[in-house]
């Protein structure tokens, strides 16, 4: 299997990828202490801060995207990410949680321009055949990247200084900078021109394409259960030692690397997307129900099932991911990519704002029952997926690279 990208655009997006991820990692892993312990905001401001920025991020995907439809999807991408920059640096300034906020919902939106415009690229400067293996790749290396910025992370952590922090920002900022050069080298994808009648955000119109983003978003709260709601739980309601968290998270990591450009392959055409969706929906409820049986076992017995859990749910990450990526490029039309990629962002960016609250209420506000009903949930999810594209299939045309629709 390879694990680099093929030469051309490809290569450029996975080039620039990992430069900004980088930083993106430096950030993740200090942010919060940076905004307490050397801003003075409170862990309460900080959380609401997240939750607008998040919010600003969602309602801004869709008309982002329309913007790289019409400017140009390198212009945007190169504009955001150069925007991002500029904006991180500036948090070196913030003394106040109005000054945070502002920074933050601006930084969220030119973090939208960025996204709505790299799935526009995608789609305009790969062949269609190998646009879902291409993000594959993308995902692959943005989980090194991140892993390899909380790394350097920890020493501004461990120095715990004011100037520790700030060199850390400045270097995030520096990071997104550099990654808009590198996005430049990308051949440019011609601006779609305005349609002449009729409305202008049509994906937001697509009934089908936002049945699918819903399902898909809050399918997308499955990503806190490892981040968020399993820590907690193995802390706290298991016998398994804490150390586990690390392993488990550096597993996740490591199998993603490894395997999410060959569990693309089955996500190519839109029925083969339908089927992993579904698949994914059964292996992650499995999980669920593996991580709630780990909370009535002794040590050896909750260690073994925590691991099956997490492999179960790592196998469904990466069919979800590669089925969200086959449909998204699937259902869009060819004048629209911007726009739709950036629709389809905005069902992640939901359920990136909806999981702290449902995943943590319920695994361990319901415990074993919150467990077994997020299984549930996640095996809905799935299972409605296939005939959401079936609908979708019978409202345009078919994919240059679809098979017929049976899923």
């Amino acid at each position: 299997m390879r694990l680099l990208s093929p030469p051309g655009p490809a290569r450029i997006l996975t080039l620039g990828t990992l430069v900004k991820t980088v930083g993106r990692g430096l950030w993740l892993v200090a942010s919060a202490l940076f905004l307490t312990r050397s801003v003075g905001l409170s862990a309460t401001q900080v959380g609401v801060g997240l939750t607008i920025s998040a919010l600003v991020g969602v309602l801004a995907s869709a008309p982002s995207g329309y913007l790289a439809d019409r400017v140009g999807p390198r212009g945007a991408q190169v504009g955001g990410l150069i925007a991002a920059g500029i904006l991180t640096a500036g948090l070196v300034t913030v003394r106040s949680f109005a000054a945070f906020l502002l920074v933050g919902a601006a930084t969220a939106l030119a973090d939208a321009v960025e996204r709505g415009a790299r799935g526009a690229l995608i789609a305009g400067a790969i062949p269609p055949d190998q646009r879902v293996h291409t993000r594959a790749y993308l995902r692959a290396t943005t989980n090194v990247g991140i892993s390899v910025g909380a790394v350097l992370g920890g020493f501004a952590i461990a120095a715990d200084t004011r100037a520790g922090y700030l060199t850390l920002i400045l270097t995030t900022a520096v990071a997104s900078l550099a990654a808009a050069a590198i996005s430049a080298r990308l051949p440019t994808v011609a601006p779609v021109a305005a349609p002449t009648r009729g409305p202008r955000l049509v994906a937001l119109r697509d009934r089908p394409f936002l049945a699918f983003t819903l399902l898909d978003g809050l399918m997308s709260m499955h990503f806190s259960l490892l981040t968020l709601a399993l820590p907690l739980w193995i802390a706290g309601h298991t016998t398994a030692p804490a150390w586990m968290i690390s392993v488990l998270t550096l597993v996740n990591t490591a199998l993603v690397v490894l395997l999410q450009v060959r569990a693309a392959r089955s996500a190519v055409t839109l029925p083969g997307a339908a089927r992993a969706s579904r698949r994914a929906g059964v292996v992650i409820a499995l999980a669920c129900v593996l991580f709630a049986a780990s909370g009535a076992l002794p040590t050896p017995g909750a260690i073994g099932l925590l691991c099956c859990g997490s492999l179960a749910h790592v196998i469904g990450e990466l069919w979800h991911s590669a089925a969200g990526w086959g449909i998204s490029f699937g259902l869009a039309p060819a004048d629209a990519q911007g726009q739709y990629q950036g629709t389809y962002g905005m069902g992640y960016e939901l359920g990136k704002m909806l999981a702290p609250v449902v995943v943590t209420s319920l695994a361990l506000g319901w415990g074993v029952p919150g467990w077994l009903t997020l299984g549930a949930l996640f095996l809905l999810l799935g299972a409605l997926v296939p005939p959401v594209v079936r609908w979708a299939g019978r409202t345009r045309p078919p994919s240059p690279v679809a098979e017929p629709l049976t899923v």
